[in-house]
Order: C-alpha cells, then sequence, then structure tokens
C-alpha cells in the first residue's frame, strides 16, 4: 500500500538549502539596507499552501534579517514580478530572488529572469535536501504496520 508523506516545508532544513543556494548566488551574510527577497514558488489552489509559504517566508527572513515576500509562478498572487516591483516602490534597490523549486524547468526560469538583481539556483540535490527527504522516508516507513497513511499534524517535526 503506498504512503504519502507530509509535504516537505515549511522546515528548518529548507531555510538552510535556501540560504545557501542565495549565497551561492551573491547574497551577502549581512545584507545592507535597502536588501529584500522573493520566494518564488510555483503556486497553487490549496489555501494551506499560502499559509505553508507565508511561514516559509518568515523563517528565511529571520535567516537572512531582511525582508522576504511569498511570491508565485501561477494560481496564486501575488506573481514574482509584482512582487519584484511592491518591493521596488517601497524603496528595496537590491531584490533577490529565492527559488522554491526542487528542479531547473519552465517556472523556475521565468522566476529568475523576473530578478533585478540575483537569483538563486532551484534547491535541487543540497545536502539539506537530501537530509530532510530521508527525514520524511524514515517518518513513513516508521508508521509500517501502525494502520496510518500520514503521520498526524500533530507529530513532532526532526529538531534541528
Amino acid at each position: 500500500r503506498a504512503r504519502v508523506a507530509p509535504a516537505l516545508g515549511p522546515h528548518p532544513l529548507l531555510v538552510d538549502a535556501l540560504h545557501a543556494r542565495l549565497l551561492e548566488a551573491g547574497w551577502e551574510e549581512t545584507p545592507r539596507p535597502g536588501s529584500a527577497v522573493v520566494l518564488a514558488a510555483a503556486g497553487s489552489r490549496d489555501p494551506e499552501s499560502k499559509v505553508d509559504m507565508a511561514r516559509m517566508a518568515s523563517l528565511l527572513s529571520t535567516r537572512l534579517g531582511a525582508p522576504v515576500v511569498p511570491a508565485y509562478a501561477t494560481t496564486a498572487a501575488p506573481t514574482v514580478p509584482a512582487a519584484v516591483e511592491a518591493l521596488t516602490a517601497r524603496g528595496y534597490d537590491r531584490v533577490a530572488i529565492a527559488s522554491y523549486f526542487t528542479a531547473p524547468g519552465r517556472f523556475a526560469t521565468e522566476c529568475a529572469q523576473a530578478a533585478p538583481w540575483i537569483a538563486s539556483a532551484p534547491l535541487g540535490t543540497h545536502e539539506a535536501m537530501a537530509s530532510l527527504l530521508l527525514h520524511r522516508y524514515d517518518q513513513m516507513t516508521s508508521l509500517r504496520g501502525a494502520g496510518n497513511c500520514a503521520p498526524s499534524p500533530t507529530q513532532p517535526a526532526l529538531a534541528v
């Protein structure tokens, strides 16, 4: 019988991967005034997805010490270009795009093209992604014989 693991994010390991990808793209450990980030994802009609994105943006903002705005390639609002425009209108002149995509593709490319400054690569094979995938796999295999198809929403998260 197939089991479905919970969504990968929001999770501190994803913050690690996003932070590393931004540093690779040219983000500075201590951002200059006027720096902000658009967290770019595909988008979904599921309202819970927007809640998760807002939480992920908050976690990343705390790590970076700069504002992070969630935005989407399709389906949900704001779009990535609209988020960039809104940040620029508020005086941010170093707006980066953080790719919340697992792999390169059309949406990741289109979002990166909206970057007025830098754009990170997709999360891809970053070691934090591998750790999170293994953690989710371990969660699912530990449920074998428990009669559950997915962990309870109250199941504790991986302590990092």
